[in-house]
């Protein structure tokens, strides 16, 4: 799979939907458009198919500049056209797009990848965006991988929220991180148009940044939350919600503990296996911290320690390729 360079937008692609993308584009693409400065903002939308806001608030933008140029210039990358076009997270047999970034080789979707990373060497962005969605209830956050002061700027321009973590380390952002201030934004879903508003005003904001503050953000200005361990439902469960038959049957409000710091002893689950953890929950290093985090009383999945869970949902398919949550304590700025 080879990563396609445009210099200018296909006609039509601004009149599209996210679904339609694929009638323009043969895949993976980057599109490079001049501005009035030669400093690029490096915008990736759409590494899963179903989070359409990136895709949305980008076609708001150029559209506002159809007549003009842009205030700086702009990379655009395209991700996965072809799970877009189904309206999922990605297909089968198909490696998730957010996953490929840590070791590119020519094999597979990670030809693309490492193709990509060759072009922002020559581009050298001084801004770089990942623009996602969730499936669950989430406030609107941005995330770093880099704790230094422009990184946490570029971050609370978008949101006073912000989550720090350095696993997985094959995302994009863990990439682009490398070559300048880098930021996931989550969106919220993807139905919510106050996530393309919110998308569309910061890269706005962006485009019009001369450059960032000289003083570290105050500690009254960010909340931030460091992510140290990722939630996997073993594979060999059967998940349901709300009473439904299966192995493991969360509770029907689950994603309404997003972001909320849940005291010991919370219920998340209940199974008919009345011992052991039907997670597999592996922290920063890599290592089981299951037992850490969650306990089994009597069939009944509860929290052993104070957490705050962030991207909790109640889609199966999301829970099955990608995982359950991840769990999030509070950092102080030093």
């Amino acid at each position: 799979m080879q990563l396609k360079v445009l210099e200018q937008l296909p006609d039509g692609l601004l009149n599209c939907s996210a679904d339609e993308l694929h009638q323009y584009l043969p895949g993976p693409c980057l599109i490079n458009l001049q501005g009035q400065k030669d400093e690029v903002l490096f915008v990736s939308i759409l590494l899963h198919g179903n989070e359409y806001t990136g895709w949305e608030a980008v076609k708001g933008l150029l559209k506002d500049y159809q007549d003009k140029l842009l205030p700086k210039s702009l990379s655009l990358f395209i991700g996965n056209v072809d799970a877009a076009r189904e309206g999922v997270r990605l297909l089968a047999g198909q490696e998730d797009y957010n996953r490929i970034w840590k070791q590119p080789s020519a094999e597979g979707e990670h030809a693309f990848s490492k193709q990509l990373l060759n072009e922002l060497e020559k581009i050298k962005p001084v801004i770089a965006i990942d623009i996602h969605n969730n499936t669950g209830l989430n406030p609107h956050y941005a995330c770093v991988n880099k704790l230094e002061k422009d990184y946490l700027h570029l971050a609370t321009l978008f949101s006073r929220t912000v989550v720090y973590f350095t696993s997985p380390d094959s995302v994009l952002s863990m990439a682009l991180s490398e070559y300048c201030p880098a930021v996931t934004v989550e969106c919220g879903k993807p139905d919510d148009y106050a996530g393309v508003e919110h998308a569309l005003n910061f890269l706005q904001a962006c485009l019009h940044l001369d450059h960032f503050p000289s003083h570290p953000v105050a500690q009254q200005d960010i909340n931030i939350f460091h992510t140290v361990a990722t939630v996997h439902v073993n594979k060999d469960i059967s998940i349901g919600f709300d009473a439904e038959e299966a192995e493991l049957c969360f509770i029907p409000e689950l994603d309404t503990l997003n972001f909320n710091e849940l005291p010991a002893g919370t219920l998340l689950a209940n199974t008919a296996k009345a011992t052991g953890i039907p997670f597999d929950v592996q922290n920063e290093q890599g290592l089981d911290v299951s037992e850490q985090y969650f306990a089994n009383h009597n069939g009944y999945i509860v929290t052993t320690i104070p957490i705050m869970p962030s991207m909790l949902t109640l889609n199966r398919d999301i829970i099955q390729q990608d995982c359950l949550c991840y769990l999030m304590e509070r950092y102080p700025l030093k």
